[in-house]
């Protein structure tokens, strides 16, 4: 994977309802997500066609569906469920998801983040 170019899709932010404490689920709350998604862009670079490289609309959507998707209690669930989207659309081989997070029950604090890398099979 050394050789692979990488598309990265930094600072999204959506509202959700996940966290281990109820509290955490009843209120929407704010995740930030990045994405770093490795592909051979070398077609792309030479044809200027969308169809020929990761189409970033679709990474956000990825992102967004799982954010804003049903409540879950893991940060590692949400990287992980984001990651295995990203993995489905076409030319992606390897990919990389941050999400975090500002528990309330933790403040201060300045985020709580998981970041997950995850490669085609």
């Amino acid at each position: 994977m050394g050789g692979m170019d990488r598309i990265e899709l930094r600072g999204m932010s959506f509202q959700g309802r996940h966290g281990v404490r109820d509290a955490e689920r009843e209120t929407p709350q704010q995740f930030r997500v990045d994405i770093e998604v490795e592909a051979d862009l070398r077609e792309a670079a030479r044809t200027d066609r969308l169809a020929d490289t990761v189409d970033y609309t679709k990474v956000r959507a990825a992102a967004r569906e799982v954010i804003e998707g049903p409540s879950m209690q893991l940060l590692e669930a949400l990287a992980g469920a984001i990651a295995d989207r990203v993995l489905r659309l076409p030319h992606v081989a390897a990919v990389s998801v941050r999400v975090v997070k500002r528990p309330p029950s933790m403040q201060p604090i300045d985020a709580a983040a998981v970041h997950i890398k995850r490669t085609r099979a």
